[in-house]
């Protein structure tokens, strides 16, 4: 069985409608986990901590679909481009 491998990190926003953190080297690196429901328990606990800051998101990352550069790409990713 393939590992769904999920990352959960945050940080505070230049502006709480994108996605570009104010400072990169302050991202909060929450955890790496094994399926997205314990990823979903995890950010959901770092959103509410932080949840009196409008500027603070946190996000998952779903590690396991990122692709291998060596591989070609498959028709739907190359859509993209």
């Amino acid at each position: 069985m393939a590992q769904r491998l999920h990352l959960v990190f945050g940080g505070e926003l230049v502006d709480p409608q994108s996605s570009v953190f104010r400072d990169p080297d302050e991202i909060d690196i929450v955890g790496m986990f094994p399926n997205y429901e314990s990823a979903l328990a995890a950010w959901k606990g770092a959103a509410q901590r932080t949840v009196d800051n409008a500027h603070m998101r946190y996000f998952i990352a779903h590690i396991h679909r990122l692709r291998d550069e060596e591989r070609e790409a498959s028709p739907t990713e190359e859509l993209g481009n």
